[in-house]
């Protein structure tokens, strides 16, 4: 897959772009700071402008590699255009995805390298995170509320490196998913995102800069979906 504008510039939200490609209800531009959705979080809702008109993104598609942007209305658009996304929208993401990353990072160490089997990302400020936790006791997971407002609190920075996909197999924890990983650059390099003394994974969606930057998180259920599965399912609270 192309590398993603948002993955390296999640602050940025509005982008001049030309159109390199066009038909009816949708557009392949010189780039776009929108991100498509994947690994559990939603695409970005956004709005391309032209001279004479606009129109609303409704939905993504890739073709050999490139993403294409669906726009509402059939219509087809053609040269200068700009780009917006949705700053409440992505904040939103940015904060859920990475609160994602302290717990994961927080069970990981407490359970045994305990692996995910699942996520979803909410419009309305909530997350779930499925883990493969045959024998965990639910009170435990609870109980890691304080620490994760602790990581919040502690403004810990957040970046994000590329390694080669041979190299993230090396690396023992690199690689958290039960089933997926992030899909490799075109370069063939697999993004890694890492919180500062706390946490070091391969994934491709967007982050905060720093983890002072969420609001404080509240876990609001665990439950038991099969087996071996628990769900964690955290709010963001003020929503």
């Amino acid at each position: 897959m192309t590398r993603l504008f948002c993955q390296d510039n999640p602050e940025i939200l509005t982008l001049d772009a030309t159109v390199v490609g066009t038909r009816p209800g949708a557009v392949l531009l010189s780039r776009h700071p929108l991100y498509p959705g994947g690994g559990g979080q939603l695409p970005d809702k956004g709005l391309i402008r032209w001279h004479d008109g606009e129109a609303a993104v409704t939905g993504f598609s890739e073709r050999g590699g490139a993403v294409w942007l669906e726009v509402a209305g059939g219509v087809e658009i053609a040269g200068e255009v700009q780009v917006l996304a949705d700053p409440v929208f992505r904040q939103r993401m940015r904060e859920l995805h990475t609160d994602l990353h302290i717990l994961n990072a927080l069970v990981f160490r407490d359970f045994d390298g305990a692996l995910v089997t699942g996520v979803q990302m909410n419009d309305d400020g909530t997350a779930r995170i499925d883990f493969d936790l045959p024998d965990a006791d639910n009170d435990r997971l609870r109980a890691l509320e304080p620490e994760l407002n602790d990581v919040v609190a502690q403004d810990l920075a957040v970046e994000t490196s590329y390694v080669s996909m041979t190299a993230a197999h090396a690396e023992k924890g690199l690689l958290r998913s039960r089933s997926v990983a992030p899909p490799p650059s075109s370069e063939g390099l697999i993004r890694i995102v890492e919180i500062a003394g706390l946490d070091r994974q391969a994934c491709g969606g967007t982050h905060l800069a720093s983890t002072g930057a969420s609001r404080p998180i509240r876990i609001l259920k665990i439950e038991n979906k099969g087996r071996s599965n628990r769900r964690v399912r955290i709010g963001l609270q003020g929503l």
